[in-house]
């Protein structure tokens, strides 16, 4: 039997040869986890806010919704390409909750300076590592009930980044919600036949009559905050249109790259704050020329009040969500959560009733948004005690 030589050749050569990397192989995880969570307050604490809480066990149990954002992304990003951006209250709690992700990863901003110079500061620390990082920017407060569809959209997000675009996974809206950011594409797409389209615009949280016309348009889809992009795409669009911070993040990166973690942090300390205090939405994704976004429905939502938790919670025949015990008449659309002793109620009418040691709270499950305003005046007050 006769071999053409160039053929054997080439059999030897891919024998002996490493697989080609995709673009899951340079996939980083940047998670976010340095809000408070105000919205849920009085459980929700500066030293223990949203997400490092385990919100749906009356426990205290369970994991939290850090824990899962991690335990979600974990088949496609293993723990030592996860990065964490908190701040120097939490970096100790984040770290106990994971102690899968190596130390150094888990980074402490000295100040909020929101997400545009945090998805830059991730950008700067990962490329000393990885030039042709891809990386993938993830709230650390959500909930996917889908996580097949999850991975399968993130798949496809990692695929398009790593070709140069910037990618935002957008979720089919189930109602008009003002509180969200919304994107915009040129026709009414499909989540059921996942791709990615390029944006039309974004539109930041509309008045009521605004979203209503939304919805109906077909066209306007939430914006999860879940963006996809290589390092070096995201440095470079700092560059040129938040310069003053890509200036910033440039020294901390040249200061940073051989530095300690106590060195990095003393580095971040004294340059952070300089950066400017400004959403990548602002900064970058409204202004860039080449952004795609994915259509998705996977059972997204930022658990974002006390509400929202009761609808995502299992509840009784007339709609209470009971996490302590309690004795009710005619009451109904009721979240209560006081522990440790029995909570009594007659014609109660959708309420959210949680106490703490220190506090309690009682709203209106549809005022239930404007928790975070209490937080602010407790500020005002000066109660430190309370935040």
């Amino acid at each position: 039997m006769s071999h053409n030589i160039s053929d054997v050749g080439r059999k030897k050569r891919g024998r002996g040869m490493k697989p080609r990397s995709t673009a899951l192989d340079h996939l980083y995880g940047v998670i976010l986890a340095g809000g408070r969570g105000t919205r849920f307050w009085p459980r929700s604490r500066r030293l223990h806010p949203k997400q490092l809480m385990h919100l749906w066990d009356r426990n205290g149990e369970g994991t939290s919704l850090l824990q899962q954002t991690v335990e979600r992304l974990r088949p496609l990003i293993p723990a030592e390409r996860m990065w964490i951006f908190t701040n120097e209250w939490l970096q100790r709690e984040v770290i106990r909750q994971l102690p899968e992700v190596p130390r150094e990863q888990i980074v402490a901003e000295p100040v909020q300076r929101n997400t545009g110079p945090c998805a830059g500061l991730a950008a700067e620390l990962i490329l000393h590592r990885d030039p042709d990082a891809v990386l993938g920017l993830f709230p650390s407060d959500q909930l996917i009930q889908k996580p097949a569809a999850f991975l399968k959209a993130i798949r496809l997000a990692a695929r398009h980044a790593a070709e140069g675009s910037i990618v935002v996974l957008g979720i089919v809206p189930r109602w008009p919600e003002t509180g969200y950011g919304y994107m915009e594409f040129p026709a009414r797409p499909s989540h059921r036949n996942t791709k990615a389209i390029r944006i039309r615009r974004f539109r930041e949280k509309p008045a009521l009559q605004v979203a209503r016309r939304y919805l109906r348009s077909g066209r306007f889809f939430w914006n999860s905050g879940m963006f996809f992009w290589k390092a070096s795409i995201i440095r470079e669009e700092l560059r040129t249109h938040l310069p003053k911070t890509a200036r910033v993040l440039d020294k901390i990166s040249q200061h940073a790259a051989t530095a300690s973690a106590s060195g990095r942090q003393r580095v971040l300390n004294a340059l952070y704050p300089s950066c400017e205090n400004i959403s990548v939405d602002y900064a970058v994704l409204e202004k860039a020329q080449r952004v795609l976004g994915i259509p998705c429905d996977f059972g997204w939502s930022d658990v974002g009040s006390w509400n929202a938790l009761h609808d995502l919670s299992p509840q009784d025949a007339q709609g209470n969500v009971l996490r302590s015990e309690a004795l009710l008449l005619d009451s109904s659309g009721l979240l209560i959560d006081v522990p440790g002793k029995l909570v009594a109620g007659i014609g109660l009418r959708d309420l959210v009733v949680v106490e703490t040691k220190d506090a309690l709270l009682i709203v209106r499950r549809e005022e239930a948004q404007q928790v975070s305003q209490l937080v602010k005046l407790l500020e005002q007050a000066r109660r430190e005690e309370l935040l």
